[in-house]
């Protein structure tokens, strides 16, 4: 297999494990427009229609992706669905942005705030008039279609929450996906696991340590049982637990901690495809793209194998995971949301400018452990 077929492997993985963040079904296929973002149709709800594979390069002409220079921007959201709930609206449970700068040769990723308060755009297609609530809201707000009230879509949810991120964040969003709880135990297995640095003691609601899911409390209101516990320190984790241990939020540091958590999973994730030499091992790349399975959400943008091609020589010390710090507004029953910190806004402000790496290096406090 030929240099040029390794390298889009290797790229696609990478591209496969960022998009993993929230625990996911699938890599989204991004193809489509490249309008600067904007959604390809999508039939209604959650269901959407998967793409057919992604082309090889080819041996011939300029590689896939060569347009491709920078700064580009995914949005990464994972999906709060109840599917046994018929008419569940969508939320955006884990909202992350990676951005890579111009030269494609670090990356930057942060999540924001479920419960952050932002301003959401008027979205006429959903009936919606605009307001300033949390940001998980504006997935379900834009996801209602008017005259079916029992069929939200979750593409069109994507789309308000994508632009209600843009417009915090200041940044263009390139292409993204949206994703939903599933098949990443497989993932992680097929890799062998990931070392993770456990920051605090983790207690799980969902899972037994034999990795059983906990009981329904009797009457609704909890689970009953044994519970998983991850101690503080450096531990291998298999799939169901990576899963698991990323998906906590009570705990200390609430949705914070989470956060922080996802990043250190996804950051885990690249290290391993990227530091074991899997361009080497063309068939063992393949076998973790196929652990993927089919698309969940068509998300548009730059097609797939443009951005995993041109990301395919980044070094895992180059992909930085940033967590922003934030604040309550309102307490007790007053409780409205969150808001970043001043040191959180600037971050992104210097993100923008292109000087994310010397903010950094005066707010170490903001690089998440590995």
């Amino acid at each position: 297999m030929g240099a040029p077929r390794r390298r889009w492997l290797l790229g696609l993985a990478v591209l496969a494990a960022v998009l993993l963040t929230a625990g996911t079904v699938a890599v989204v296929r991004l193809t489509g427009d490249r309008d600067g973002g904007r959604p390809a149709p999508a039939s209604p709800g959650a269901n959407a229609p998967a793409a057919t594979a992604t082309p090889s390069p080819s041996p011939t002409g300029p590689p896939p992706g060569a347009n491709l220079t920078g700064p580009l921007n995914l949005l990464l959201v994972g999906v709060d669905t109840r599917v046994s709930q018929p008419g569940w609206e969508p939320h955006g449970d884990a909202v992350l942005v990676l951005h890579v700068p111009k030269g494609l040769d670090r990356a930057y990723l942060f999540s924001l705030p479920r419960d952050l308060l932002v301003d959401i755009p008027a979205f006429p297609k959903a009936g919606y008039r605009g307001g300033r609530t949390k940001l998980t809201h504006a997935m379900s707000y834009g996801s209602r279609v008017p005259g079916k009230p029992k069929e939200p879509s979750a593409a069109q949810g994507y789309e308000l929450l994508r632009s209600t991120v843009s417009g915090y964040t200041g940044l263009r969003i390139d292409a993204g996906a949206a994703l939903t709880f599933g098949g990443f135990d497989e993932l992680v297995d097929s890799l062998g696991g990931v070392d993770i640095y456990v920051d605090q003691k983790v207690v799980s609601l969902h899972r037994r340590p034999d990795g059983r899911h906990r009981d329904p409390q009797p009457g609704g209101g909890g689970y009953v049982g044994p519970q998983m516990v991850y101690e503080k320190g450096d531990r291998h984790l298999n799939g169901w637990q990576a899963l698991d241990y990323a998906r906590q939020r009570y705990l200390t540091g609430g949705d914070y901690a989470r956060q922080r958590h996802q990043q250190q999973l996804v950051t885990a994730l690249v290290t391993k495809i990227l530091g074991e030499d899997l361009a080497r091992q063309p068939e063992r790349v393949e076998q973790v793209v196929a652990a993927l399975g089919d698309a969940l959400l068509y998300a548009g943008g730059p097609r797939i194998v443009d951005i995993a091609y041109a990301l395919g020589e980044m070094s895992p010390d180059r992909f930085v995971a940033v967590g922003l710090p934030g604040a309550s507004v309102g307490r007790g029953s007053g409780y409205r949301g969150e808001q970043l910190t001043q040191v959180g806004r600037t971050f992104l402000t210097e993100l923008r400018a292109g000087r994310a790496e010397a903010y950094l290096d005066a707010h170490p406090e903001l690089r998440v452990r590995r």
